[in-house]
């Protein structure tokens, strides 16, 4: 499972690329892709998918009956910390060239050093009557942002700040190489120079994931462990031969590591939309949307901070978690975790029931941690949330650490929780079968 993971993450370089590499896992599956410009018409017992900005998406399968209970449904984000390619990029002295980029999320600046970086991303050309979009990944290595050497500055490890406009310059090639930067982009996507209108381009790390001696160290866990375990779930529940009354639904949001606050983020409409209108191809009323969400459950998958062997003192000593020992849930009591005692009873009865272990996590009081998906996605679809992730170490790091043991855990505990479902009672009162 961990090479699997391993792959995933290694086609997923950037949020676009999680989409579409998702996408065709799903199609593979037997899924069939709907547009939001287009009419959709749905067949009873039937997986589909619809995508938002090629960097975000969702799929779902169809009740064979046209009726439901409720929504059973995970969230993941295929974003990660990188560095954004500015769009007029190269800057040229004499003697180097250079790019000009800008930081995308919140990352531990000094692990994107000294390491070969690549390119990948989304590049917009010019087509027949308008514009369309291809994927590039050059995969092999593009860049380095080099240290300035200990002999010059002797205090760089008592404690070294990054000015990202300054520290952060990746180094590409030579003066005379100018220009290579969209040669490069338009041989890998077989259009002309000329034919690029524009780019969304990022540098990323393509190092290869590894297992050792209990552990995973790859790129991009945070938070592509957590799409890979929740869409090999989604999958595996789906091909069970008996299904309860639900909908599963699984969706994979961008920009969460700047807040997803855009049209294809937890914050947008996408996650509404497309349920209302699944709900309008089932046939049912807005009414009736309602009081299936009654009965629904979100699971928000993303990471959480394991104790760091050298600094035990940042954990909360009742709410340590730790690698290869199961399942998050994270709490806050300023909702930046969307968990509370019937989301948190609900999903622990499903592990329960899968065989599978949880711990439990809170920041210190006095560190204040980051917000998620849960709590954000349910602005616009509110139901019962809970926040889970796989505990690591060096999150927003370049090259990250995890539990090997940890991923098919995950799994197992989301195909639980995709095969129950959830009966709303009243009073605080619910049926989990």
């Amino acid at each position: 499972m961990n090479q699997a993971l391993f792959d995933y993450i290694a086609a997923c370089p950037t949020a676009y690329h999680a989409v579409d590499h998702t996408a065709l896992l799903l199609e593979k599956a037997g899924y069939t892709e709907l547009h939001e410009h287009a009419d959709w018409t749905l067949e009873g017992g039937k997986g589909y998918f619809v995508t938002r900005n090629g960097s975000s998406l969702i799929a779902f399968r169809t009740p064979m009956t046209g009726d439901f209970s409720g929504f059973m449904m995970t969230a993941a984000h295929g974003d990660s910390p990188c560095f954004k390619i500015k769009e007029n990029a190269e800057m040229a002295d004499g003697h180097h060239l250079r790019l000009s980029v800008e930081k995308y999320g919140g990352m531990l600046c000094a692990s994107w050093t000294d390491r070969p970086l690549s390119v990948a991303g989304r590049v917009v050309v010019r087509a027949e009557g308008g514009i369309a979009t291809r994927l590039v990944d050059l995969a092999e290595p593009f860049a380095v942002i080099p240290n300035v050497a200990i002999h010059m500055n002797r205090n760089a490890n008592d404690g070294m700040s990054y000015n990202p406009a300054v520290d952060m310059i990746p180094l590409c090639g030579e003066a005379a190489d100018a220009g290579m930067l969209k040669q490069r982009v338009a041989e890998a996507v077989g259009v002309a120079e000329e034919d690029i209108l524009t780019t969304d381009l990022f540098l990323y790390n393509p190092q290869a994931g590894v297992e050792w001696n209990g552990y995973i160290s790859a790129p991009r866990l945070d938070d592509l462990q957590c799409a890979f375990a929740s869409l090999t779930a989604f999958l595996e529940a789906g091909d069970k031969a008996v299904q309860p009354d639900t909908v599963p639904v699984f969706c994979l949001f961008d920009n969460e590591e700047v807040g997803s606050q855009t049209k294809q983020g937890a914050a947008s409409t996408f996650l509404y939309d497309t349920l209302h209108r699944l709900c309008d191809g089932l046939e049912l009323t807005p009414a009736d949307m309602a009081r299936k969400l009654a009965s629904s459950f979100l699971v928000s998958c993303d990471n959480a901070h394991a104790v760091h062997p050298n600094h035990p003192e940042y954990r909360d000593g009742n709410h340590a978690v730790y690698m290869n020992s199961g399942v998050v849930v994270k709490y806050n009591a300023n909702q930046r975790y969307t968990t509370d005692g019937i989301s948190a009873a609900i999903f622990g009865l499903i592990c329960e029931r899968a065989g599978v272990p949880i711990q439990r996590y809170a920041n210190r009081a006095d560190m204040p941690g980051g917000s998620t998906l849960g709590n954000i996605a349910n602005t616009q679809v509110s139901l019962n949330t809970v926040d889970i992730g796989l505990p690591q170490l060096a999150m927003h790091s370049a090259y990250e650490t995890a539990g090997a043991r940890d991923t098919e855990l995950m799994v197992r505990a989301l195909t639980g929780f995709f095969g129950s479902a959830i009966a709303a009672e009243g009073n605080g009162s619910y049926t989990v079968v």
